[in-house]
């Protein structure tokens, strides 16, 4: 789908979430459950230092790496009534 852009090789934990920050490092976050309170920062987990290109989605994978693919655009146009 995507192409790799930064071998990082994040080990993933259970109940995390991981992304891309701002500054293009690999982040992670405490996922929110049902009846439980959690913190809401985030803590750095790969300097990867991506810089993000408009048009482009921005994900890790499987293997921990850092990915890209060109966003899906355009589709049906609905009609005006």
């Amino acid at each position: 789908m995507g192409k790799v852009i930064a071998k990082t090789g994040v080990k993933r934990e259970k109940g995390y979430l991981y992304f891309l920050d701002k500054k293009g490092n690999v982040a992670k976050v405490q996922m929110k459950r049902a009846g439980k309170k959690t913190s809401k920062t985030q803590t750095v987990v790969a300097k990867a230092g991506i810089k993000r290109k408009t048009g482009y989605l921005y994900y890790i994978d499987r293997g921990g790496n850092v990915c890209e693919a060109k966003m899906q655009r355009g589709g049906k146009r609905k009609k005006k009534r």
